[in-house]
């Protein structure tokens, strides 16, 4: 990494607000980020033949041949090349690496139809409690009674706010959801007699759908946007036949717009005989407000790594549980969990009892799960997240999360509105409507023309404000997009910040566009190949 590229621009300061990194940008031009200096290198990289973190002291039992615990065939030919570090080194390791990543607890990360909203530490605290983070997934029905109702009050509740009776928690994150729900359609349309083809998913829909579709042996059909943000009500009835199985929507849509057309959509789709999938994305939108099912909607997903505040990034932990209608109920993975009641001979109160249950033979004809697709996953689902879930719901009860819903369109809506003021939207238009729900996109396409940089230039240079860029060029049919979701649990100081921090970098391209095209300046590495790391990528490490 030579001088030249870790030059950072002279006189030029951050905004004092809201970001995450408060170093300002003014330095000498031969300065370097001393985050830079740090290069990446790896735990091994550091070893150096000798040292030790820890020596175990001796055992205090005879030594027994190992070829009398472990056979010959399955033990190592050499001793594991593990890094030699002393503790310190270790610690001061991981720790250096834990700052290179921006997150919640870093700074304003408002990634669009992502929902990354703040995760309170009193869920983590239950999380963490022994009888949930302890419980061995293989536990018995007998011995695991308390977290069996845990996720039976979880189904009951997530029931209620997506108003369908039955709830599956199995699926394992959103795209798990998804291919859960389009096979789930898929069966139901067999168990009729029917081999149905076509799955309708708008042009603003999310990656995810047309792979799953995919995934599940179907074919995907694309349904055009309308000019107010919603679907195209003519391009839909002319694509709606007999061999449609299912629609996939999100509402409000990832434009940000809920569409006032969904009672029509619905009655189109169930018209032909299709159901009504619902991408639980943004749900976060609607909580308590109103209720797919009460659109409706046969099938729903949830985000419970998004909606209901468990941490996501990095690949996980998440939870795509699904809620379906009566009629496609009897299709649900199984297990499916069980509630019996128990009345004591005494006459005292009745008691219940839980039990999962995997053989769809051993439940009643029309139950959830009696002509199931099978199972989805080896376990029931991540019950980590169940948990936090669950803590969630209940801290707020149904009007906090109605409440949660209406701060977070109306942050949204403020965020609008200060881009307007400060003037941020004569380069930055916003794409469809005047207004919008919990999030909404933008065009760069104004910008690149009139100021000579990008979205993706404008999203470097937010990270030298201290700031995660919002999610950019998605969705497709919008100009060079940017989609902006702030979420409920941000300060309106913050979105100030964030607002501001905008109207400095299109001021600044104005007089030397240079700047935000070769950002980023303060973080740990400059611009990256991706596609080259992508097409090529290094994942092993070399050993002297």
């Amino acid at each position: 990494m030579s001088t030249t590229e870790n030059t950072i621009p002279t006189e030029k300061v951050l905004p004092a607000a809201g970001g995450s990194d408060p170093r300002p940008l003014a330095a000498p031009t031969t300065s370097v980020n001393p985050i830079q200096r740090d290069h990446a290198t790896t735990i091994f990289e550091k070893g150096v033949e000798g040292r030790r973190a820890f020596v175990a002291p001796a055992t205090g039992v005879p030594d027994v041949p190992l070829d009398d615990i472990i056979p010959q065939a399955l033990r190592r030919k050499a001793p594991a090349r593990l890094p030699q570090v002393t503790e310190p080194e270790l610690v001061r390791h991981y720790v250096r690496l834990s700052r290179r990543n921006f997150d919640l607890d870093t700074g304003f990360y408002p990634l669009g139809s992502c929902t990354m909203k703040y995760n309170p530490r009193l869920h983590e605290r239950v999380g963490a409690l022994p009888g949930h983070a302890r419980l061995h997934p293989f536990q018995t029905a007998d011995h695991a009674q308390g977290a069996l109702e845990v996720m039976y009050g979880l189904e009951r509740q997530l029931a209620e706010v997506s108003g369908l009776p039955h709830v599956c928690l199995q699926p394992s994150a959103g795209s798990h959801g998804e291919l859960a729900g389009v096979l789930l359609a898929r069966a139901y349309h067999e168990a009729r007699g029917e081999k149905r083809h076509k799955v309708l998913t708008p042009d603003t829909a999310h990656g995810t759908n047309p792979a799953t579709v995919t995934m599940a042996g179907l074919e995907v059909v694309k349904v055009a946007t309308n000019p107010d943000g919603g679907v195209d009500i003519d391009d839909l009835r002319a694509k709606a036949d007999d061999d449609v199985a299912l629609i996939m929507l999100t509402n409000p849509n990832t434009l940000g717009i809920f569409d006032p057309n969904i009672e029509e959509i619905a009655s189109i789709v169930h018209g032909v005989g299709g159901v009504l999938y619902y991408d639980g994305a943004n749900l976060n939108a609607i909580m308590g407000i109103t209720r797919p099912g009460d659109m409706g909607f046969d099938i729903v997903h949830f985000n419970l790594h998004k909606s209901f505040t468990q941490p996501h990034g990095g690949g996980g932990p998440g939870s795509g549980p699904i809620a379906v209608s009566d009629r496609i109920a009897p299709y649900v993975p199984v297990p499916v969990i069980r509630r019996e009641e128990e009345t004591p001979a005494n006459g005292s109160a009745p008691t219940y009892r839980f039990d999962l249950v995997s053989d769809p033979a051993a439940l009643p004809e029309g139950a959830p799960g009696s002509k199931s697709i099978g199972k989805l996953r080896g376990f029931q689902g991540n019950y980590g997240v169940f948990v936090r879930c669950y803590a969630y719901i209940l801290s707020l009860g149904g009007s906090g999360l109605r409440d949660a819903s209406e701060v977070a369109v109306l942050n949204a809506n403020y965020l609008l509105a200060k881009l307007e003021e400060l003037g941020v939207r004569k380069q930055l238009p916003l794409a469809f409507g005047t207004r919008c729900m919990h999030e909404f996109v933008i065009s760069g396409g104004p910008m690149k023309r009139e100021l000579g940089i990008r979205t993706l230039d404008l999203a470097k240079r937010l990270l030298d404000h201290g700031f995660h860029p919002p999610t950019v060029y998605f969705p497709l049919l919008v100009e060079e997009a940017l989609l902006i979701e702030p979420v409920e649990t941000e300060a309106r100081e913050t979105l100030d910040a964030f607002a501001e921090a905008l109207a400095e970098i299109l001021r600044e391209a104005a007089e030397d566009p240079t700047i935000a095209q070769n950002a980023p300046y303060s973080t740990p590495v400059r611009r990256l190949d991706e596609a080259g790391a992508a097409k090529k990528p290094r994942i092993r490490q070399a050993i002297a």
